[in-house]
């Protein structure tokens, strides 16, 4: 069992968190016709908007309430309600996601109430399904918005199952923060393949996957519908993936009944046999062939790779679930866990990750820890990548955000052949840092051997 370590600095140079109310929006943006809004001051969302725009590389409907210098002593209601009316009219989104920032929070505002009270007095925004999740930036990272996001829209949109009504082939995904859009397309290609029919929330894969709509929409064009989150209780099961998501999976298990299971991450064999082994069980079916396959696949991607990760030395810094997950791939394939850094200490699983010590802290204690011991490779997001050239160590982006390299919305960690893909460039980082030898080495080592034998023979004849 990890030791948990916080450290008592009271300044942080190179953050590794992103705020609650980012993962909020990220959750909302997997909603189909959907449009976020983070109720606080108009510079807040600029920075968020801008982060995932470079992420994502997409057009992204971030708002924001805007609250100025008089909204925060007198109360942000006024703004929150034209923030609504203006969103309704001009975008015409189907939902809108507020999430609320550290501004409107610490001074106690009751948002919610102030809320009902706009739905009640506005009949113009009758059409238009609204939720709101409460996420401070005090309190927690992107895990922990994206967990909250996704509670609140299951309390407010998914309804009570209906006894008469059969229920469905249907399987509820609740995909983690971490999870990109080719993550969880293998996801659905999987569950689908137990002749099951899956229903994810959120769903990136829809509204953040790379594709260009034909005109211009103002809202997010893919996603989960609201009608497919209403009919979440008729489902048979619902998987849940990371520790952050056991909230809403439970409370959607209370709501509905419908039976659900935590899977820590889907990275590795020992989790991507687990996740197989449960569309068994509620299929009745056997793994399809081309399951099979791809787990031969990784097996020997595994014996092929094993060579570069025996004995290396890794420091991760990263959110909880993520930190576990991989710190779990890692050990797995016989790396050893020199550093670990996690955002927040507000998960339980970070007591399970493989090393000594978990450090409570940010990328500058990643840095020092990595330097101290002698770390072979850095794992983290793209903003490590200064702590990789200070320290010369090569680095794996990995997380959010990653917006110095193309195409990480479609690079899939996730199951058999996410989990190969990793191995593979995990090793060809390895192999990249390996150089061919040259004469001049090979004479120069002959050289030393010699000189060694010389001197033994020397000390043994004195």
């Amino acid at each position: 069992m990890a030791e948990i370590i916080h450290t008592r600095k009271s300044l942080t140079t190179n953050p590794l968190k992103c705020s609650a109310p980012l993962g909020a929006a990220l959750a909302y943006l997997g909603i189909a016709g959907s449009v976020p809004l983070l109720h606080g001051a108009q510079g807040c969302t600029s920075f968020a908007l801008v982060l995932t725009v470079r992420h994502a590389r997409e057009a992204i409907p971030l708002q924001t309430t805007a609250i100025d210098e008089v909204a925060t002593i007198m109360g942000g209601a006024e703004n929150l309600e034209e923030a609504l009316l203006n969103l309704t009219k001009r975008m015409k989104p189907r939902f809108i996601g507020v999430a609320t920032t550290a501004l409107v929070e610490t001074r106690g505002e009751d948002i919610a109430g102030d809320l009902k009270l706009i739905l009640e007095r506005r009949p113009e925004l009758k059409d238009v399904r609204i939720v709101l999740a409460k996420t401070p930036d005090f309190d927690g990272a992107l895990e922990d918005g994206w967990s909250k996001a996704v509670t609140a829209i299951i309390d407010s949109l998914v309804e009570p199952p209906v006894a008469a009504v059969p229920l469905y082939q249907q399987v509820n995904i609740l995909p983690g923060v971490h999870q990109t859009a080719a993550d969880i397309e293998w996801i659905v290609e999987t569950v689908e393949s137990f002749g099951l029919v899956p229903v994810v929330l959120p769903d990136i894969s829809g509204s953040l996957d790379g594709t260009v709509p034909g005109d211009y929409i103002p809202t997010t064009y893919g996603g989960t519908s609201v009608e497919a989150i209403a009919r979440m209780g008729r489902a048979l099961h619902t998987v849940a993936i990371g520790e952050h998501m056991r909230a809403p999976a439970e409370l959607l298990a209370a709501k509905t009944g419908v039976p659900c299971t935590v899977l820590p991450t889907l990275t590795g064999l020992g989790p991507s046999d687990e996740f197989v082994a449960l569309l068994t069980e509620i299929s009745g079916r056997p793994a399809p062939s081309r399951l099979r396959r791809q787990r031969s696949q990784l097996l020997d991607a595994m014996l092929d790779g094993h060579f570069y990760f025996g004995g290396k030395r890794v420091a991760i810094a990263a959110d909880p679930d993520l930190l576990t997950g991989l710190a779990g791939f890692f050990a797995s394939m016989g790396a050893d866990i020199v550093t670990a850094v996690a955002s927040t200490a507000n998960s339980p699983v970070l007591a399970d990750v493989p090393a000594a010590r978990v450090v409570v802290g940010d990328l500058q204690d990643m840095e020092d820890s990595a330097a101290a011991s002698d770390a072979e490779l850095l794992v983290t997001h793209c903003h490590g990548r200064q702590a990789s050239e200070r320290l010369g160590v090569p680095l794996l982006r990995i997380g959010y955000p990653v917006f110095d390299r193309l195409g990480h919305t479609h690079r899939c960690t996730a199951g058999y052949r996410g989990t190969r893909n990793l191995i593979f460039e995990v090793a060809n980082i390895v192999l990249g840092e390996l150089h061919e030898h040259t004469p001049d080495e090979f004479a120069h080592a002959k050289s030393i051997v010699e000189e060694t034998r010389h001197a033994g023979a020397t000390s043994a004849t004195c």
